[in-house]
């Protein structure tokens, strides 16, 4: 297929990582959005890289622990080429189950340590903590994520989910070089506080879920999870019961926009999300080649003012049913 040159973005502006305008969230090839398919995941990075979408965003927690190993192996031969993006916090035993959110310096200092060695690597491009722990002074977590830095483990540093005063205090300590966080057409909340801090700062966006987990590109139905996908077992609120009839609305809405742009629905919302500033690089995750390939088609879509208005329109800040988390206590807020 013919795509095309998706370019690239500049995340930061005191410490800066130039990617690709487009990045891959890899997490679902190992775990959570139905049957993980390693083989298929490893097709799905390497035509990424093919395509020029070298920003691979991983975590210790996807698997657990599996997904790095998994992106580890595809890139083996390509390392060069990509901008690495993993992240610590999230504590899973390997079993998969729960410990908690961590933040101790001792533990972000192995953690790192551990993520380096599962990703056959002698750097991370972007380490990010997942979630802030409230346990502990965000400048204790982040000075040790800058030892890091300065032991030449990690190039750049980012947070995850952070409030706009802790963003503040954790820059203090040592540039922060993105944000990532859940934005979309269907997740705008960032826009009041956040994002203003953020351009105030100098401070790169990695919008993750900018697809609305899959129900932005209108595919999605009751009938189309399967049953050990998490976004059937009640954890996304938005795919439940009468949230998902009316979110599902407006997916139509987009859809019938999309149709008269000539692009998919998914493209469009891609479009929106890329639209919203040159320090945005999103990271639409999938583990199949043809969704990698419909996703990158977005970087040729353009929204001018009129289109901009009507997705506005059709999908008002307010409009979408339910939370984007049943349990939204590990947010920071």
């Amino acid at each position: 297929m013919t795509t095309p040159d998706i370019g690239q973005r500049t995340l930061g502006t005191t410490s800066s990582l130039t990617v690709s305008t487009l990045g891959l969230g890899c997490m679902g090839m190992s775990e959570f959005y139905g049957t993980p398919d390693e083989q298929a995941g490893i097709d799905t990075i390497h035509r990424a890289l093919d395509l020029g979408v070298t920003f691979l965003d991983t975590a210790d927690m996807y698997g657990p622990f599996t997904n790095e190993r998994l992106v580890g192996r595809a890139i083996s031969d390509r390392r060069d080429e990509v901008q690495l993006a993993t992240k610590f916090g999230n504590e899973r035993n390997e079993d998969g189950s729960w410990v908690g959110i961590n933040g101790r310096p001792d533990y972000v200092r192995a953690a790192c340590d551990a993520s380096l060695q599962r990703l056959g690597v002698d750097h991370i491009d972007l380490y990010y903590q997942h979630r802030v722990d409230k346990t502990v002074p965000i400048e204790e977590t982040v000075g040790a994520m800058k030892e890091l830095v300065d032991a030449g483990k990690v190039r750049h540093i980012g947070l995850s989910e952070a409030s706009a005063a802790n963003i503040r205090k954790a820059h203090a300590v040592h540039p922060i070089t993105a944000l990532q966080t859940e934005y979309s057409l269907f997740t705008r909340d960032l826009e009041d506080e956040i994002l203003p801090t953020l351009r105030e700062l100098g401070i790169g966006l990695v919008p993750y879920s900018p697809l609305g987990r899959g129900m932005l590109t209108g595919a999605v139905t009751r009938e189309s999870l399967e049953s050990d996908d998490s976004r059937a077992t009640g954890r996304f609120p938005r795919f439940d019961g009468d949230a998902l009839d009316a979110n599902l609305a407006l997916v139509d809405r987009i859809t019938q926009i999309a149709g008269e742009k000539g692009c998919t629905p998914g493209q469009l919302a891609l479009a929106w999300v890329l639209a919203q500033g040159d320090d945005v690089a999103p990271i639409p995750g999938t583990k199949r080649v043809k969704y990698l390939e419909e996703n990158v088609g977005a970087a040729a879509v353009e929204l001018g003012a009129d289109d901009l208005a009507a997705l506005e329109q059709a999908v008002p800040r307010d409009a979408v049913a339910g939370d984007r988390y049943g349990d939204m206590s590990t947010i920071d807020a």
